[in-house]
């Protein structure tokens, strides 16, 4: 120092504090060394926390829980600086047994700032039950959810998909910014309320508060999920005009959200105008393409965006190997494999697992199986990829051998996509009653619980078996409202079978869930005609033509040379 005068223990927390923000660790700790030769300051607690503060944003909780425990009785100070640390370096649980030791073994009365690092401990390991006891202690206690400690229960309600007590606490908070605005809306983007998302987003501008790029970004995922097009226009041009188009977050959002809309047209332009592009602003792009059915688009950014010099990361490898497994062209596949191995991917199990899928959609299943058994540690991804690429050639039964050897030889158990992958297996060989006794093990022995496209196969399997009826009961059992597969799967068992009764009532359930899906009309049709009840086809045929509905025209793909 170039003064003769020595800090004192006003100066010190300052200087302390200042070393934390700029990470200067090396500096920090030449204070902790003149802090501990001078018996002035050995205990000073403010000194302690600041010092805390230093080692916990400089990720060394070790030497932050030494400081810590040099203090006989810490006061409520250090101890939120211990759990707001462990907070911050992703040991959420370190931070409640901290605060529960604080509370109830101490007896030190929390404040707000150490509630608001206990609830976003909660959020961190989306422990609902926890949040809402911290919420009630806090109710009980008498300390006011001010601003910060308000955003942040919003915050914990939204991650665990408490959507009603995030919209109660929204409405009784005395205070809001930007943050709970945003939070507010994301809860309900998040968690299958996108028209309500966009609802708070029209409020939030009406009573005159600012978005900013998070706002707007979680509107645009709310159009994105509602294929709001117009509305997702008028969020693009809003966020043009507050000048923050062209974030790269901001962008990225809007080419997700024109290519969910069926918009790519808009995502492209969008595109080309960026003055900067990131890896993830490139996989939207040409992930929105195989969204909407281009693949071979998808693969032609992806060359532009090497010729980018931009480096591919596990996404973008996913979604392209996920755009050429749609085209299905092997000698792509070979590239992309080699891409995979270049670029280090080997061991990712998403990579693998999609490369697996890749082989076996472009007819080479032995690649497949090649890939696989070069992988000596398989996860449960890995292991449904291989049982679902057997499944789509058909092989059943190898399906059902490879279930049973990762059952007795691996440490991994089936899960729900598991049993998708082995049940389709089951459906596209023929395999009924293997089928119907895969569907009781999942549920029973498992307790794992079916959604819509389990049930969807179960009712194929046993349509294809004739057995009409029982695919009947088990739609009524159905814990959820059956979806338009389960409907659909029946409609085509009561073709195959000739079943007008049960065919008529599917058709209408299928109608109702999508009305201008011509093809439930044409399958209908050709069971009258079947029939030999002309009228009822004609009467079909008649409404197609005049609600202007179009089949889907099938295509084909041949490769030629490369």
């Amino acid at each position: 120092m170039l003064s003769a005068e020595k800090p004192d223990n006003l100066t010190l927390p300052i200087v302390v504090r200042a070393c934390a923000r700029l990470r200067a660790l090396k500096f920090g700790k030449m204070i902790h060394g003149f802090v501990k030769k001078s018996d002035n300051f050995g205990l000073d607690m403010f000194i302690g926390s600041a010092l805390v503060e230093l080692y916990s944003k400089c990720g060394l909780m070790d030497d932050a829980l030494r400081v810590f425990e040099e203090y006989f009785v810490p006061d409520v100070v250090l101890w939120t600086a211990m759990v707001s640390g462990y907070e911050q370096n992703g040991d959420p649980e370190k931070a409640l047994e901290f605060f529960i030791r604080m509370v109830t073994v101490e007896g030190v009365s929390p404040d707000p700032v150490t509630l608001v690092s206990v609830v976003s401990a909660c959020a961190q390991l989306l422990n609902l039950k926890v949040g809402l006891s911290v919420h009630g202690f806090m109710i009980r206690m008498g300390i006011d959810a001010g601003l910060s400690l308000g955003n942040a229960l919003l915050n914990l309600y939204a991650k665990t998909g408490a959507v009603i007590t995030a919209f109660s606490l929204f409405r009784t908070m005395k205070q809001k910014d930007v943050i709970s605005w945003s939070t507010m809306i994301a809860c309900y983007a998040h968690n299958g309320a996108a028209t309500q998302a966009l609802d708070i987003f029209d409020e939030m501008v009406d009573k005159r508060f600012e978005p900013n790029t998070v706002t707007v970004i979680n509107a645009l995922q709310a159009c994105e999920a509602s294929c709001n097009l117009e509305k997702g226009k008028k969020i693009h041009e809003l966020a043009a005009l507050k000048g923050f188009e062209f974030d790269v977050s901001v962008s990225t959002a809007l080419i997700d959200m024109y290519m969910k809309c069926s918009s790519p047209d808009g995502a492209f332009d969008l595109f080309k105008r960026m003055p900067k592009k990131d890896v993830v602003s490139w996989v939207a792009l040409f992930s929105g393409f195989v969204h909407n059915g281009m693949a071979y688009k998808a693969m032609g950014v992806f060359c532009q965006m090497l010729s980018s010099e931009i480096q591919p990361d596990s996404i973008a490898m996913v979604k392209i190997l996920t755009a050429c497994s749609e085209l299905g062209i092997l000698q792509q596949a070979f590239c992309l494999h080699g891409l995979v191995v270049k670029g280090g991917f080997s061991h990712n199990a998403f990579v693998v697992a999609s490369l697996i899928e890749l082989y076996s959609k472009c007819g080479s299943l032995d690649n497949a199986v090649e890939v696989f058994e070069s992988v000596n540690c398989r996860d449960i991804v890995i292991w449904s990829s291989m049982i679902a690429g057997y499944g789509i050639h058909g092989w059943g039964e190898e399906a059902l051998k490879l279930l049973d050897r990762m059952v007795r030889n691996s440490p991994v158990r089936p899960n729900d996509v598991t049993f998708l992958s082995i049940l389709s297996a089951c459906s596209h060989a023929g395999l009924v009653n293997e089928g119907i006794k895969l569907f009781d093990m999942m549920v029973n022995e498992y307790q794992l619980t079916p959604d819509s496209t389990h049930y969807g196969i179960l009712v194929d399997l046993l349509g294809r078996s004739g057995e009409l009826d029982k695919a009947m009961s088990i739609i009524d059992q159905m814990p959820v409202q059956a979806g338009a597969n389960v409907w659909g799967a029946l409609l085509g068992a009561c073709r195959i079978h000739q079943n007008i009764d049960v065919g008529e009532l599917a058709a209408s359930n299928l109608l109702r869930l999508d009305p201008n899906h011509a093809g439930y009309y044409i399958l209908l049709s050709n069971i009258y005609a079947v029939d030999g009840k002309w009228a009822n086809a004609k009467d079909l045929r008649t409404l197609i033509y005049g609600k202007k509905l179009k089949k889907m025209i099938g295509q084909s793909v041949v490769e030629v040379r490369n």
